[in-house]
């Protein structure tokens, strides 16, 4: 007896929930360690800020360099769940790594896989897009990271819990126990589609897309020379903090550190899916505005936080910041390019803005060093006004398979 073909619609709830419940299990592990991560570099291994902007922006440059070759290989086979599930495993086994490494030249090797492990991105999300509709797919995306963003906040909780009496060492090797469950979600729950009869350019080239992906490629890295590593806000955070008693407590920055990483965490978690409804409604680029206008409001408060209320406010408008850019700007990019290579142009996109990412973190980190603190936030405003202006002249259309 023949069992009835689950329909369509069943099938994408399905692949929606596991991948967003495999990105909440991957994020309770990297937020375990993310808090304290900068300052585990800084004065546990040793690392001045530019060591840190240098390790931070590499790993994100490797993010880039990862998703685009795995986004052409994943068009090129169609094949997208071995790259999302091998990512996941890579992340496990970075962890064990972090917690053996003594000197933070260590850091580095582990580091590298980590952020490779980020392969998952484009093959993912192009799938993701594959079992969505126009209707739906910023709040599918929108789910995704809102799922991600309680994860990450599960993880604080736990970092915040356990750091005290397991140290930075044990948290670590406690933190590659999640990711495993991630792989076992994608293993188990996710099948590759049929392949597509769709086939791809000859040879993938910028001049293949349209002049509005084109554009939007140019003002995202240009964005991206200014969104520099959040290890930066944490360790600003720290120094300008206040120290302040609470319930009996001494409040110092160090304490106050993953609190702050966890308020801006819980932000994101709490208003990524309403953006990525909202971006149905009105359209990508309006919400993209938005979150242009909260990371200029990020640095805008540094530049005058005098006191911890208004550091808190920093935080809340980062978190803001997060929930409007993430759901939204991998989706306008799925809407900007034909069908055939959307993992392609995930992966290229990806590698623009991870590219962005070495020279935005290794520049703060200079610039914080030889200037002054505020330096690397002057500079963002510049460039996020130069991006904002720049998306006006980027039309939204939904792309035709070709």
């Amino acid at each position: 007896m023949k069992h009835p073909k689950r329909s369509p619609a069943r099938e994408s709830k399905k692949a929606l929930w596991a991948f967003s419940l495999s990105s909440f299990f991957n994020d309770l592990g990297s937020d375990m360690i993310y808090p304290i991560w900068p300052i585990f570099l800084t004065t546990v291994l040793k690392a001045n800020m530019a060591v840190l902007g240098f390790i931070d922006g590499l790993g994100d440059a490797l993010v880039s360099l990862s998703q685009a070759a795995a986004g052409y290989i994943s068009d090129r086979t169609q094949k997208r769940k071995i790259f999302i599930w091998l990512g996941y495993l890579c992340a496990s086994v970075s962890r064990l790594g972090y917690a053996l490494s003594s000197v933070w030249p260590h850091i580095i090797p582990f580091r590298v896989l980590d952020r490779a492990g980020k392969m998952r991105g484009a093959p993912r999300d192009a799938l993701l897009a594959d079992v969505s509709t126009d209707a739906n797919r910023g709040r599918n995306f929108g789910l995704l990271r809102t799922l991600d963003n309680f994860g990450a906040v599960a993880g604080i909780l736990v970092c915040i819990a356990l750091v005290g009496t397991l140290g930075y060492r044990k948290l670590f090797l406690l933190a590659a126990v999640p990711s495993l469950v991630s792989v076992a979600l994608i293993l188990f729950f996710i099948k590759d589609r049929t392949a597509s009869r769709t086939k791809l350019f000859k040879s993938l080239s910028l001049k293949d897309f349209d002049r509005n992906f084109r554009l939007y490629l140019r003002l995202s890295g240009l964005f991206a020379l200014g969104a520099f590593s959040y290890s930066f806000l944490l360790v600003y955070a720290q120094k300008a903090w206040i120290p302040v008693s609470f319930l009996g407590i001494r409040m110092t920055g160090l304490k106050t550190v993953p609190l702050l990483y966890l308020l801006f965490t819980l932000v994101a978690a709490l208003m990524s899916l309403p953006f990525g409804k909202l971006s149905d409604r009105i359209g990508r680029k309006k919400v993209l505005f938005l979150a242009f206008a909260f990371w200029a409001a990020v640095c805008v408060g540094i530049l005058f936080a005098r006191t911890n209320g208004l550091l808190i406010l920093v935080f809340v408008f980062y978190g803001l910041h997060k929930a409007a850019l993430e759901p939204v700007q991998r989706t306008l990019v799925c809407e900007l390019v034909p069908d055939c290579v959307r993992a392609s142009s995930l992966g290229g996109f990806q590698m623009v803005v991870g590219l962005a990412a070495l020279p935005a973190s290794l520049g703060a980190g200079f610039l914080w060093d030889k200037i002054g603190l505020t330096a690397p936030f002057i500079l963002s405003l510049g460039l996020t006004a130069a991006a904002a202006l720049l998306l006006v002249f980027v039309k939204e259309k939904r792309a035709c398979s070709q």
